[in-house]
């Protein structure tokens, strides 16, 4: 790897402190100063000040793997309705969000989970009614929310559980609108555990 300006500053720095500490003499920071402004990779630099304490510090982090994006709109639209009527009613694994997806919980409970799921359209818009019953709506971090619901004597709220990040630019985006009586809707975003755990529909 090419060294930068910045990686030579900061080999300099190093070299400045130590000879502070009297880890070096004069004469050796001039000759090491020479050799780090001469460098032209990274590997090329570390030697300098591998027999220094801090010489940890400077080596270069190791690459992370980054995984593709995928893209994930697109598919036959699944189940519009989700009911639960003193019973209870799950959507979750490999799925496609229609755009328009209904869920309704009376006595009972609805489990939402949209962490493997593909979106039908870039846009869905998610309407959870809960009288008595309560709906949980789980969205992976790299989707956008929307959340406009209202509780009347409940609970329509939004929570964040986990290291969270912004979506990325092009994520699809899903708006969760509807009311609470005497019940909770519960929007919670979380990181997704695995990207290569998604899998296509066949």
């Amino acid at each position: 790897m090419r060294a930068s300006d910045a990686d030579r500053e900061r080999f300099a720095k190093i070299l400045h402190d130590a000879m502070g500490e009297g880890r070096i003499t004069m004469a050796e920071l001039e000759e090491r100063l020479d050799a780090v402004y001469a460098a032209k990779t990274l590997p090329e630099l570390e030697p300098i000040v591998a027999d220094l304490p801090v010489a940890s510090a400077v080596q270069p982090a190791a690459p992370r793997t980054v995984a593709a994006p995928e893209n994930r709109i697109g598919g036959n639209p699944g189940s519009t309705t989700s009911i639960a009527v003193m019973s209870g009613a799950v959507r979750k694994g490999d799925w496609v969000v229609p755009p328009q997806h209904n869920s309704f919980a009376f006595w009972g409970g609805v489990d939402i989970d949209l962490r493997k799921a593909r979106f039908a359209q870039k846009r869905s818009t998610i309407t959870a009614v809960a009288i008595m019953g309560g709906i949980e709506i789980v969205v992976p971090d790299d989707v956008v929310v929307d959340v406009t619901g209202i509780g009347i004597m409940g609970d329509f709220s939004t929570t964040d559980r986990g290291p969270t990040q912004p979506p990325p630019p092009d994520a699809p985006v899903v708006k969760i609108n509807g009311f609470a009586f005497w019940g909770a809707v519960e929007v919670i975003r979380k990181p997704r555990k695995n990207p290569k755990e998604i899998e296509r529909p066949s």
